[in-house]
């Protein structure tokens, strides 16, 4: 039976950046992503999102930043870019392999994936979010008779035309996808709670006062926050023409949905052809389920990368770490965690 030092699980910003720093420390692993293609998330975005829409893609460790024009399209621009970067460092990438469920025996950690398995000594889980979209129930969501989508399968704002559109969420996603679909149809935009608009200006000081917020969480072993609830909602200059159409008039949340409409509880409605749910993402880890990393309150407590519930066990891209350059730091420090838990694993051996 062949054991690897460590497997990564994805892909994406997160498992590239792992797999380069488990390289150069010269630890035997290979990288398993789900796609048949490279780019992790990025390349099933939708095609209406620009570089010019992007906040920005950190380049990759022993990398040059990606250069593209702000009209090209995110899910051609970013693939391309991670693909050079395999092939460039010639990272030990797998694919198409879909993870079913990880496990342990007799000490090993031991990856399934379509029949074939995978056994190591230590696991970095870069599987992200993309692939678990979050769509949450409300009573008669089964009788609308409408299009109904989520960010993930966003097929652009000319889906939409001439139907009256119920965007679903507080999110940077609804912001945006806003900006899209109000100029081209009536839209409603509704969201749980009031969205906290941002006022100032963005600075680095700012920007880790909110990571460290998300990575309280994770280290309390509660389920991650998104970034953005921490850091507020701002309005691009793309966004200004559905602003000035009244698009961002938000409404409180409805309660439940009829065939073509939307209910309150003080008994309103609203016409409406289609709903948008961009209502975010949950971690991608149901196949960890069999280690039982989830602490009492629901996500998975970290120290750092590292699961406290299996030291054996890092997650990058999960949390604080769930952005281009939280991704490489993160990769960074589970290549670390992995080379510190190989040389425990062999002191105990020699003991």
């Amino acid at each position: 039976m062949d054991v690897l030092d460590s497997v990564v699980l994805g892909a994406g910003q997160a498992g590239l950046s792992a797999s380069y720093h488990l390289t150069r420390r010269g630890i035997d692993h290979v990288v398993l992503d789900a796609d048949e293609t490279p780019g992790g998330a990025w390349q099933h975005r939708w095609d209406s999102l620009t570089m010019h829409d992007v906040h920005g893609v950190a380049a990759l460790p022993d990398a040059t930043a990606l250069e593209a024009d702000d009209g090209a399209r995110a899910n051609v621009a970013v693939p391309a870019y991670f693909a050079s970067y395999e092939r460039e460092h010639d990272l030990p990438v797998v694919r198409p392999v879909r993870v079913e469920r990880v496990h342990d025996d007799a000490g090993l950690l031991v990856v399934e994936a379509g029949g074939r398995s995978w056994h190591t000594r230590a696991l970095v889980n870069a599987t992200g979010t993309w692939s678990h979209p979050f769509v949450p129930y409300y009573p008669g969501a089964e009788t609308f008779t409408g299009p109904q989508w989520h960010t993930a399968g966003y097929p652009g704002a000319e889906a939409f035309r001439g139907l009256r559109t119920v965007v679903v969420g507080g999110g940077a996603s609804a912001v945006q996808l806003l900006g899209e679909i109000a100029l081209v149809t009536d839209t409603l935009w509704v969201t749980r709670r009031p969205p906290v608009w941002r006022t100032d200006d963005f600075t680095p000081e700012a920007g880790r006062a909110a990571v460290a917020l998300v990575e309280d969480r994770v280290r309390r072993g509660l389920p991650p926050a998104s970034v953005v609830s921490v850091t507020g909602l701002a309005l691009r200059e793309q966004e200004r023409a559905a602003q000035a159409l009244g698009a961002y008039d938000r409404r409180a949340v409805f309660d439940s949905i009829g065939p073509r409409e939307v209910r309150w509880s003080d008994g309103s409605t609203e016409p409406v052809d289609a709903i948008v749910w961009a209502t975010g993402f949950r971690p991608a880890v149901a196949h960890l389920a069999p280690l039982r990393l989830r602490s009492p309150y629901g996500g998975i407590e970290l120290d750092g990368t590292t699961a406290v519930a299996d030291r054996r066990v890092q997650l990058v891209g999960y949390g604080p770490s769930a952005s281009t350059i939280g991704a490489n730091r993160a990769g960074r420090l589970a290549a670390r965690r992995v080379a510190e838990t190989l040389d425990l694993s062999r002191d105990a051996v020699t003991a």
